[in-house]
């Protein structure tokens, strides 16, 4: 039998031996071959005056027109700004709290108050962004709203703060509410990257007589060291989908739109509610090939320190 021959064999008695999974997993790649890849052929639109009036094929092709549209556009380079920043400070707190709330709760020693902490903590994350922008906007309300009747209470303050309403607290309010909305959901995957640290590393600490916050610092935070980098990893590599539509667009209105406008409202605003579906699909592959090329850089990055690749 020759070399090609028994290859061909070995492949074929993988495939007999792992039939069952392969069948188990089918029904997955067909979706994600339906939902995923086949609105990639929408990608041509980008490259056309597209009117819905016509076949996709019969469309006037323009090249890259659309993508020099919003390349020349000010307004594009201001709503990148706010994506970059906003995506960053979710990235920057969010993985500090969910990493604190994380290590402070597997100190926890009773379990069922442990239990009940960790639910009511990740309650938010099934929470609709359209409630959690209600929530927001009556906490912060200037008529009797809970912060800015505390703080004239204490005394910090004379008059109400409009949080909602002023530009420059846009980027920390919207990152309160992700951070809030997000952070016991995120907690999880450090709590079960933790039970896998060997209970030994903690006895063999204990003895040496190290506290908890040496335990922590020396052998829980390293133990989860790989799960922080490959999430951190995916983060990076959606910096330009992390904030998304529904946070920015409800939680922002006109006086903060300076401040509060991403990619994604920028291109519903531009493209599909003025019906230039062609900017939108442009904008669209924009955020693709930035996010590609980020993720292949932070993971490039990760690979260079030691801490192995995700790809």
């Amino acid at each position: 039998m020759g070399p090609a021959r028994a290859r061909f064999a070995g492949v074929t008695r993988k495939l007999s031996d792992q039939r069952y999974l392969i069948a188990m997993s089918l029904p997955f790649v067909v979706w994600v071959g339906i939902f995923a890849y086949l609105p990639l052929t929408g990608w041509l639109m980008a490259f056309q005056d597209f009117t819905p009036r016509y076949p996709r094929l019969q469309q006037e092709w323009v090249g890259f027109a659309n993508f020099r549209m919003f390349l020349h556009d000010p307004r594009f380079y201001e709503v990148l700004r706010n994506t970059l920043v906003m995506s960053a400070l979710h990235i920057v707190f969010g993985f500090f709290f969910a990493i604190s709330f994380a290590l402070i709760l597997n100190e926890v020693r009773m379990r069922f108050f442990k239990r009940v902490i960790q639910t009511i903590s990740y309650l938010p994350h099934f929470v609709s962004w359209v409630v959690v922008a209600s929530i927001f906007y009556t906490t912060f309300s200037t008529d009797g709203g809970v912060v800015n009747t505390a703080l004239m209470n204490l005394g910090l303050i004379e008059e109400p703060i409009r949080w909602l309403a002023k530009p420059s607290f846009f980027w920390p309010m919207i990152t309160l509410a992700q951070v809030w909305k997000e952070m016991g959901w995120n907690a999880i995957i450090y709590l079960a990257a933790i039970t896998s640290i060997d209970s030994q590393l903690y006895e063999a600490a204990e003895v040496d007589g190290v506290g908890r916050i040496g335990k922590m610092w020396h052998i829980t935070l390293p133990g989860i060291r790989p799960t922080i980098i490959l999430l951190l990893v995916l983060a990076v590599g959606g910096l330009l989908h992390i904030t998304g539509f529904e946070p920015a667009f409800l939680l922002g209105n006109s006086i903060t739109r300076s401040h509060a406008d991403n990619l994604a409202i920028y291109a519903y605003r531009y493209g599909i509610s003025l019906t230039r579906y062609s900017l939108s699909t442009a904008i669209s592959i924009f955020n693709s090939v930035v996010s590609i090329t980020l993720l292949i850089l932070a993971n490039r990055l990760s690979a260079r320190f030691g801490d192995g690749t995700i790809i």
